[in-house]
């Protein structure tokens, strides 16, 4: 029983580092395969577990015969890594362009006189960024696929390759699901936007034409913190990333989730817990604009209102990433098991 497990792990095997074009064509010709050579060494007697694994090493090592079937041996990301690759690829790119289409409709509605400027502006903005979004994204899996290939070379390829090297089937308990990552990305994209744009405020309208916006961040904060939050947010992206690249929970991936989120936790809490971090000017900018008395009752809801407001979120995004942190530590002990 055991040994007939190891032939499912061996088509798994190959078939996991060929597009998924070719999957199913090769995963019913290695069956056929496999159960001709096993027939021709058993005759009409059982098939024995000594039979089955004499027949997966002729075979050979499995990377080898994947490369066979791919027709290529050498690429930037492989056939392993390329189908996750292009639906992060995607997901980011679509995330990107929807919000950039929404600042541009913002500017748009705000100042219809500049429209050719903004969508000048727009058209620049893509020109620019989208490059750079697949230049990361290329870069990102190209490690992932050049590591991978020095670990492989370096442990396996040295010595003879047997069946018991074969990866185990993926277990369904830990399978990740692909809307959770996509969602986790599209969120991460949003939220860059949010801190990089000077739009995230109240906005102001006098007599019907727009006046300004009322930032709820502290732009100097923000410009100075930039670097850090756009190195958190692309660990962030990079975790969901893997998510998808590895499809279910492994020891490594809950150790590297947990560590992002402790990391983003403290620059979290060291960030939003300090006074410069929202805007310290907001309810005076506020009061003047709509002409609230400082100290009337109304400025002081509106205060009470603000002063809750920013302390939950800090309450939930803290809780959000301890439920993540806790979750990591849950995944770790049930693959442990």
């Amino acid at each position: 029983m055991m040994k007939m497990e190891m032939i499912e792990r061996y088509i798994y095997a190959v078939t996991r580092r060929l597009s998924q074009s070719q999957r199913a064509d090769v995963e019913k010709e290695l069956r056929g395969l496999i159960a001709d050579m096993l027939d021709e060494r058993a005759g009409e007697g059982e098939v024995s577990d000594s039979d089955i694994e004499e027949v997966l090493l002729e075979l050979g090592d499995p990377r080898q015969l994947a490369r066979q079937y791919g027709g290529k041996n050498k690429y930037i990301i492989g056939p392993v890594l390329f189908d996750s690759y292009i639906s992060v690829l995607k997901i980011s790119l679509i995330s990107i362009v929807v919000a950039m289409t929404v600042v541009f409709g913002i500017k748009v509605a705000i100042d219809p006189i500049h429209i050719i400027d903004h969508f000048v502006s727009f058209i620049v903005s893509i020109v620019t960024v989208i490059p750079q979004g697949v230049g990361w994204m290329t870069l990102v899996f190209g490690s992932i696929e050049y590591f991978g290939g020095i670990n492989e070379s370096k442990f396996n390829v040295q010595k003879a390759w047997k069946p018991t090297d074969l990866p185990p089937l993926p277990d369904t308990k830990r399978q990740i699901k692909r809307t959770e990552s996509i969602a986790g990305i599209v969120f991460l994209v949003i939220l860059t936007f949010v801190f990089t744009s000077q739009y995230f405020g109240i906005f102001v309208f006098k007599n019907g034409e727009f006046s300004t916006v009322i930032p709820f961040l502290n732009k100097e904060t923000i410009l100075t913190s930039l670097p850090v939050i756009i190195v958190i947010l692309g660990l962030a992206i990079l975790k969901e990333a893997l998510k998808l690249v590895y499809e279910r929970w492994t020891k490594k991936l809950a150790l590297y989730t947990i560590l992002i989120n402790v990391v983003s936790m403290a620059v979290v809490i060291l960030m939003m817990t300090m006074s410069s971090f929202w805007n310290p000017n907001f309810m005076l900018e506020l009061s003047q604009i709509h002409d609230i008395s400082v100290g009337s009752e109304a400025y002081k809801t509106i205060q009470t209102i603000w002063n809750i407001s920013t302390r939950w979120i800090v309450i939930m995004l803290i809780i959000g990433l301890v439920w993540d942190i806790i979750s990591g530590f849950f995944k770790m002990r049930k693959i442990e098991q």
